[in-house]
């Protein structure tokens, strides 16, 4: 069985630490105490299985650029040399930390470094804020520790007790990973394509086969088991495409349909759902087939209508819902992310394939629909292809996104890229 490593500063939170680490071990599973104290470690090093001087030892520069005296730089340091650490090692089975914020921010960065579906579980005092900068777009669990993790009492006893027992649980019984043999197709998705996604899922789960009865109102995305892909849907909301773009640098994607590019829009005009500079970046280094559409680059999304922003006063706006504000992107901007997506496919070194959807880049941007606008379209389109340097590689389809005709379209691109 792999091992559950606890890790945390032992020189201040042992008495936590060993709680956690004894429940952890009563269930059977087997546990590596590791300390990354940074102030006191010679007082933690006979709780330990790793002392805080190991770890250390793993910075690029060694243990003296860790314990400098002072404890910014310390943790700083300390953080880069628990993410080497730990990759280096070769059974972990999962990993519990506790910590405030400081240590929070120490050790989530050595999880992330992990692969997804390793079980990892942070307690922390910041749990009930934003957690987006712990933990990114890996499967990092926070669990809020409700009193402050300085003693135990009756509430940190349950808290932390409910902590060691989900990851000795994880540990103990992994989830059965039948679909391993299936390749995996990431699919981006968001709820104004959702017909276009749903159409190709149910083909790739079917075999990736041409007849298809359309689309469909399944919104519920995620991946199928009757065919002979795995359709790996994910929700384009900034940390969704991160999310895809971190399992296709892992290796546990084997190609790419990025229908849905809106996190694209949102990057460059400052929106709420933005993807990193970096987006297109995994694919481009792997070279993993891709085919990529507009999806929804109509589009800038901010939470509720109080919170957009006032030099957007006088833009055209739809009220999704109480709490999230799209707006219609304009010509300039469409022709700025149609620059921005060329420069980006131009680096891509597997084989690709971008589709631009002549009808339509959502369900709001269709006759008759709020976002309508040909012409805002025709700068985008007009960008990627002027942008390309290979213009063969982008393919103008005469329908709209959600057209049962786009996915037709979709998947003998997606059969072309793998041949």
């Amino acid at each position: 069985m792999a091992t559950a490593y606890v890790i945390g500063t032992y020189d201040t939170k042992s008495d936590e630490l060993r709680f956690v680490a004894d429940l952890i071990a009563a269930a059977g599973v087997g546990v590596c105490r590791v300390d990354v104290s940074t102030q006191d470690p010679d007082r933690a090093a006979a709780q330990v299985d790793v002392g805080a001087a190991e770890v250390a030892a793993h910075h690029p520069g060694g243990a003296d650029a860790v314990f400098t005296g002072d404890r910014g730089s310390a943790v700083v340091a300390m953080t880069s040399a628990l993410r080497a650490f730990l990759t280096a090692r070769d059974d972990v089975g999962g990993v519990l930390a506790l910590g405030g914020s400081g240590g929070t921010a120490l050790v989530t960065p050595a999880m992330r470094d992990l692969p997804v579906g390793v079980p990892k579980v942070m307690v922390s005092t910041v749990a009930s804020g934003d957690t987006a900068p712990y933990v990114g777009a890996s499967d990092i669990a926070m669990l809020h520790a409700v009193t402050d993790i300085a003693g135990l009492n009756r509430i940190s006893r349950r808290v932390l007790g409910n902590a060691a027992h989900m990851l000795a649980g994880a540990v103990a019984a992994p989830a059965p990973s039948a679909q391993a043999d299936r390749p995996a197709v990431g699919v981006t998705m968001f709820g104004v394509t959702t017909p276009c996604v749903t159409a190709v899922r149910e083909r790739l789960d079917r075999g990736g086969g041409d007849n298809s009865d359309g689309g469909g109102s399944d919104d519920s995305g995620g991946s199928g088991d009757g065919g002979d892909v795995d359709a790996l849907v994910f929700h384009a909301t900034g940390s969704g495409g991160a999310s895809m773009e971190k399992l296709v640098g892992s290796g546990l994607i084997d190609s790419v349909l990025d229908l849905t590019t809106t996190e694209v829009a949102d990057l460059l005009v400052g929106g709420v759902m933005a993807a990193c500079e970096d987006r297109l970046d995994a694919i481009a280094r792997t070279g993993v087939p891709y085919v990529g559409s507009c999806g929804a680059l109509d589009m800038v999304n901010f939470g509720s209508v109080a919170t957009l922003p006032e030099r957007f006063a006088d833009r055209l706006i739809y009220e999704h819902n109480p709490a999230v504000t799209l707006m219609r992107t304009t010509v300039e901007e469409n022709r700025a992310i149609g620059q921005w997506l060329a420069r980006k496919l131009n680096a891509l070194t597997g084989p690709w394939l971008f589709l631009l959807p002549l009808g339509g880049v959502s369900a709001l941007d269709a006759p008759g629909q709020p976002f309508h606008d040909p012409a805002a379209d025709t700068a985008l389109f007009d960008a990627i292809t002027a942008g390309v340097r290979a213009a063969d590689r982008v393919r103008r389809v005469p329908h709209h996104i959600n057209d049962p005709e786009f996915a037709d379209a979709v998947l003998a691109a997606w059969r072309e890229v793998q041949a």
